[in-house]
């Protein structure tokens, strides 16, 4: 808790019994309230592992939703336990969760209602291993977002973000996408409501026990991007109506 205000940690989990572990113990403990893991049907022995670790909120997921889907689980669950706070990292350890306590810092001292955590800003990207096609085209869709959504930031593209209850309750983040798009969608819709994001600048590791996409479902992803960035466009000038931007 921090000025009063609860803090939870969400990991939408899939087959992450690898780097679960790792990545939980790095979470800070003194500030963070509650932990809540949604496993979005894995493989693996996630739920398991979690068990063992001592995480109390464990969601299983029946079928598989997909990473948006998931997402979903994790934030309705944590308004549900009355957070203020709301701070997603992945359980496949790409991120450090040593951030966690910074990203909650400037959400609780009213800094910002939203932080997202960049690789971009920095050397983070490339250092931690980054492909530099991933990196080219991280680079092209941001500014290309930039240039449609009218803001500065560094990155869209991260999986490393803190909220508060305000924006998640402002915001209508369930009629959003139930795959990879999701991250923009929400993004999109808090802009569209007013709010700002801040930034911190995060480190990153790519290894083989790291989460990724192939090339196809890439080149989906950024296509989806390309849309929700012109479609928020049209609805700013009243040119088209969209569930993601209803007022």
């Amino acid at each position: 808790m921090i000025h009063g205000k609860k803090v939870v940690v969400v990991m939408p989990a899939y087959n992450a019994e690898k780097t679960l572990e790792q990545t939980y113990r790095e979470i800070p403990m003194d500030v963070v309230d509650e932990v809540i893991l949604t496993d979005d049907h894995s493989r693996d022995e996630t739920v398991q592992k979690a068990k063992e670790l001592g995480i109390k909120e464990v969601l299983v997921h029946e079928r598989n939703k997909g990473y948006g889907g998931n997402q979903k689980t994790c934030y309705n669950r944590a308004l549900e336990l009355g957070a203020d706070i709301v701070i997603m990292v992945h359980p496949d350890y790409q991120y450090t969760p040593k951030l966690i306590e910074s990203m909650a810092y400037i959400i609780a001292n009213d800094v910002y209602p939203v932080v997202f955590a960049s690789r971009i800003l920095g050397k983070g990207a490339r250092k931690g291993g980054m492909p530099l096609v991933k990196y080219v085209a991280n680079r092209i869709l941001t500014f290309t977002q930039n240039v449609l959504i009218n803001q500065k930031l560094s990155e869209y593209h991260t999986g490393y973000r803190a909220f508060s209850a305000e924006v998640l309750r402002s915001i209508d983040y369930n009629v959003c996408n139930d795959d990879f798009i999701l991250d923009n969608e929400m993004a999109a819709q808090i802009f569209y409501k007013g709010y700002e994001i801040g930034e911190v600048t995060c480190p990153t590791k790519y290894f083989d026990d790291a989460s990724s996409i192939n090339l196809w479902r890439s080149s989906v992803y950024g296509i989806g991007v390309l849309r929700v960035s012109l479609v928020y466009r049209l609805c700013k000038w009243g040119l088209m109506r969209s569930k993601l931007f209803n007022k």
